[in-house]
């Protein structure tokens, strides 16, 4: 056995998994351990089952892709032949690689579009498999938001930078204070997360609103050729930059409102006389401010709830007030209010709010304070009203 694979052995010895598994708890993302010849001695995170069953020669051994990639001290990140991030970074003890780690394997929302550019056919005659296993596994594999890939790298480099360390030190001797470091490392990961969590609830919007959005704009352009197309395009393009906006964390509640009216005037088109709305904000109070995209989200609620069930349709109004030193922001349908099981599911969540609320609920607390936030203010027959509240004195408007 080489002085190498003796200190692998060692490694594996030395409860790798065990040591490591709460700091990777913060990401489900792939994540496995291989010596320098490419053979997989340890998955912390399982790969896709694409990558494993049909990319891999082997099951236990990593894809070529990778192993062509495969130089002692070097870290890399790239993308492979069919379109998945990975990254690799080497495992150094006492200035010696004995191993990396390799993970990730996800899509990008820039790469994803190379998923439906696999010949299946081909691949599944090459490989001698059904086309259908490999399409399942195709379809399986995640997307994952940049920043997220971003945040796993980061991870994954903790760990392997970590690895030498505290096997160099003696794991036995050091153990109490690897445990204390790992602790107050994952401590700060977690924060890190939570703010790139607090950061995406901006970017979360409906992708059956965008599919049937392209679908409506596509039959248009179709019969039509008409100036409602250039129109609905124009405020689809708007409405997704807006989405993606994060220079400002903060936005002024007028530009808020112009994105909803965007995002009306296009539901407005596929719903035709089904659906009305009014939005009806005093200049002077459109001039505070509040974070990106919190309003849109319970308009789509007010819309999916309220307004969709009803074989007529109904109305959607947005309006404010300010009272006392709260700015009050309601999306107001009339519909017939939050069906039995959903109003139910947001009664049983916690803090009495469902998932979509009560990241909305959190963001404005987080901003400004407890006393603020999000209410179901009503909702029965006649209807729902959504209710933010944010402060209106001026040290707020920032």
């Amino acid at each position: 056995m080489s002085k190498t694979d003796e200190t692998l052995k060692k490694l594996m010895d030395s409860n790798l998994y065990s040591r490591y598994s709460g700091l990777l708890s913060l990401s489900n993302i792939s994540l496995q351990m291989v010596d320098t010849r490419g053979n997989i001695l340890l998955e912390f995170n399982p790969s896709p089952d694409f990558c494993k069953f049909i990319c891999q020669e082997d099951e236990m051994r990593i894809c070529s892709d990778y192993i062509s990639r495969l130089e002692p001290g070097k870290s890399d990140r790239f993308i492979c032949q069919h379109g998945l991030e990975n990254i690799l970074l080497p495992v150094n003890i006492n200035n010696q690689t004995i191993g990396y780690l390799v993970g990730a394997q996800v899509y990008s929302a820039d790469s994803e579009y190379q998923k439906y550019l696999i010949d299946i056919m081909a691949m599944a005659k090459e490989k001698k498999i059904e086309p259908a296993a490999i399409a399942k596994s195709i379809a399986a594999i995640k997307t994952i938001e940049e920043n997220k890939i971003e945040i796993h790298e980061q991870i994954c480099n903790h760990i392997s930078q970590n690895i030498g360390q505290d096997f160099s030190q003696s794991i036995i001797n050091t153990a109490d204070k690897a445990v204390v470091r790992l602790s107050i490392e994952k401590e700060m990961l977690e924060k890190k997360i939570i703010d790139l969590e607090a950061k995406n609830m901006s970017l979360v919007i409906n992708p059956h609103f965008l599919f049937n959005t392209l679908n409506s704009i596509a039959r248009i352009a179709y019969f039509e050729k008409s100036h409602t197309t250039e129109e609905l395009i124009y405020c689809l393009s708007d409405l997704l930059r807006y989405n993606l906006k994060q220079d400002d964390e903060l936005h002024t509640i007028g530009a808020e409102m112009d994105n909803i009216e965007k995002y009306l005037y296009i539901q407005k088109v596929r719903y035709k006389n089904r659906l009305e709305y009014d939005i009806d904000i005093a200049d002077q109070i459109k001039a505070y401010r509040i974070p990106n995209m919190i309003i849109q989200p319970i308009v789509e609620n007010a819309l999916i709830h309220g307004i969709t069930p009803k074989r007529d349709g109904g109305k959607i109004k947005i309006y404010a007030e300010k009272y006392q030193d709260n700015i009050n922001i309601s999306v107001m349908d009339n519909g017939n209010g939050f069906p039995k099981e959903v109003l139910e599911g947001l009664q049983q969540s916690e803090n009495k709010l469902g998932i979509g609320f009560r990241s909305t609920d959190k963001r404005l607390k987080r901003y400004f304070g407890e006393q603020y936030g999000l209410k179901i203010t009503k909702s029965d027959y006649s209807g729902s009203t959504v209710t933010i509240s944010i402060p209106s004195k001026p040290n707020a408007r920032r």
